[in-house]
């Protein structure tokens, strides 16, 4: 990864990365009252709240449907809503879809049990798509619609561009002037554009991100989230760097560069494509402990060089069950994003998250999901750390079990039997 400055912008707090005067239009931040029910000390007045507030953004619960074939189309988010989905993050769009075509097959999937079972339960899936082909004003004309239909609900355009600040600027305005309700920034999908600077191209190079974020940042007037790539050493660092750079949010992560197998047969590799096949990104059920670990650095980083109010994180990766949510949520994640999840098991699965995540607040009490975001991370430290707790334990059970450590500790009730229990020096 290319060395950056991590310079702050001019007109930046060097406290929290904020724009001393931002353009970005953020609704003001109402006052939210949680209510404590009588019954006993922590048991919650109501129904589990899923509700969540991002960046001034109001959504019914904190699952996002991930930038990708389920937001494909005007159908299929309208569909997405109509489920109950907190928000919607469209396919990534560009200026000139001419630009992007793909292929046949463009999935492999990995299945539980010996490479290349055509039974099992699937855990791994590899694609090799890349970003919407439609054309941009087509995309545009159903963001539209879909915000004339559904006013109240959140709306986020992706989008990714080639290294030209005019192009930036230009998709900007014309992705806002749709009516979204914020931006994500698509700087980590693993293939297809790495020659046009696009994509996981930035993400992996902090001075490249850095300058294309001050773009971005200088143009949007909504709030922007950055989309980091796994593919690199430290995620903190371009996470970094992007809100450093005027980016309101982080979303992580994208997809891991893979090859999902070969077919022993053929001993050709899969997707296979007229014999031929190329890494692609990795998703599914396999991903969720990669994806926790990333942002997991990410959440510990924001917490001790941010204020995190002020700035969102959206876990990403392997997320089929509100339990799987659960566990971003406790290491700090606002929303979870799920794609994958969703081409699997339908739009319905927005349902079963909900209810699983309810289920998982209802055993522990909490009302909100702001009453336990984050709470998991305090107890991660260093293996140096752990070895130290571990050897004081570990004296301290000792102590217990052997008795006491020296004369000054006797009580005086029965001197021999206080005098035997003492550890030998």
């Amino acid at each position: 990864m290319a060395a950056s400055s991590l310079a702050i912008p001019q007109g930046r707090s060097a406290a929290v990365g904020l724009p001393l005067q931002s353009r970005k239009r953020v609704p003001a931040l109402p006052c939210n009252l949680v209510v404590r029910s009588a019954a006993g000390e922590g048991s919650p007045a109501v129904e589990p709240d899923l509700s969540v507030r991002v960046n001034g953004l109001e959504m019914p619960n904190p699952f996002v449907i991930g930038s990708g074939p389920p937001g494909t189309n005007y159908t299929v988010m309208k569909r997405a809503f109509d489920e109950g989905w907190g928000a919607v993050i469209a396919k990534t769009v560009s200026l000139d879809s001419s630009k992007v075509v793909n292929v046949t097959p463009r999935y492999a999937k990995l299945r539980a049990g010996s490479n290349g079972s055509a039974k099992g339960q699937i855990i791994g899936w590899e694609n090799i798509e890349l970003i919407s082909d439609r054309p941009l004003e087509t995309m545009l004309n159903e963001f539209k619609q879909l915000k004339k239909e559904y006013p109240e609900r959140i709306l986020i355009g992706s989008i990714m561009e080639e290294y030209n600040k005019d192009a930036w600027h230009e998709l900007i305005e014309r992705v806002e002037e749709s009516g979204v309700d914020a931006l994500e920034i698509n700087f980590s999908c693993p293939h297809g554009m790495p020659e046009r600077k696009m994509g996981a191209a930035v993400g992996q190079d902090c001075a490249l991100l850095e300058e294309v974020c001050g773009w971005i940042n200088e143009r949007a007037t909504i709030p922007v989230w950055a989309k980091m790539t796994p593919n690199i050493t430290d995620i903190a660092q371009p996470a970094r760097v992007a809100l450093r750079s005027g980016c309101e949010g982080v979303a992580a992560i994208n997809t891991i560069m893979s090859v999902m197998g070969i077919d022993l047969d053929t001993l050709r590799p899969e997707p296979c494509v007229e014999g031929y096949s190329t890494p692609g990104g990795y998703s599914s059920k396999a991903v969720h402990p990669i994806a926790l670990a990333k942002v997991m650095q990410i959440a510990q980083m924001m917490k001790a060089e941010y204020n995190v109010k002020d700035f969102s994180l959206s876990g990403i990766g392997g997320v089929e069950t509100g339990h799987d949510a659960a566990e971003f949520i406790l290491l700090g994640a606002d929303t979870v994003q799920v794609c994958t999840g969703v081409m699997m098991h339908g739009y319905g699965l927005v349902k079963k998250l909900c209810d699983e995540l309810k289920e998982f607040m209802r055993k522990h009490n909490f009302s909100t999901i702001e009453e336990f975001r984050g709470a998991s991370l305090q107890y991660f430290t260093t293996h140096m750390e752990l070895v130290r707790r571990q050897q004081e334990a570990i004296r301290q059970r000792k102590a217990v079990r052997k008795g006491l450590q020296s004369d000054k500790d006797w009580t005086g009730d029965g001197f021999v039997k206080e005098t035997e229990s003492m550890v030998s020096n």
